[in-house]
């Protein structure tokens, strides 16, 4: 299975308006508590890179980067949703948007290097960085919803499911 090199490139385009996007909309918030709720847009724009390179892994090999950004895309999605729910620890609000921060950066790193296969990508991943989502994951209750309002009902991401996200990215 092969994928089309100009679809890749599309992706990666509109790939890096949402990172430019998340990152603005991070650096607007920071130290503004009174902004928590907007983590939730932080959350669909990692969605829409997480679903693109979804459907673009279904084309690629197993080892391909695209699995890997995705799976990337689902742990920052995840915390984004999860913290944009945080009512009462500004200070937890504030080291959640650090650690998106710098996790918006790694998934730049991932997007810039899509033609490394995961093995090497895994190397960007600093493992202090690991530590730190591992650390903040534990921190939400399962009350938090891994999801914004759809209409439906609100999907949790259980501890467990954020460890095997980690667990598949070989973390």
């Amino acid at each position: 299975m092969s994928i089309d090199k100009e679809i890749v490139e599309e992706f990666l385009s509109e790939s890096k308006v949402l990172i430019t996007e998340t990152l603005e909309l991070l650096e607007g918030i920071e130290d503004d508590f009174s902004q928590v709720s907007k983590l939730a847009d932080y959350g669909n724009n990692v969605d829409r890179i997480m679903g693109g390179a979804k459907n673009l892994a279904l084309m690629a090999p197993a080892d391909h980067a695209l699995h890997m950004i995705s799976d990337y895309a689902a742990l920052c999605k995840a915390v984004g949703y999860k913290a944009s729910q945080i009512t009462d620890n500004e200070q937890f609000f504030n080291i959640c948007v650090g650690l998106l921060l710098d996790a918006t950066e790694v998934l730049t790193i991932l997007l810039n290097n899509i033609d490394e296969n995961t093995a090497v990508l895994k190397k960007n991943i600093p493992e202090n960085f690991i530590e730190r989502l591992r650390w903040v994951s534990h921190q939400f209750s399962e009350s938090y919803s891994s999801s914004v309002g759809t209409g439906a009902a609100p999907k949790k991401m259980k501890q467990s499911e954020i460890d095997d996200l980690l667990k598949k990215l070989g973390l």
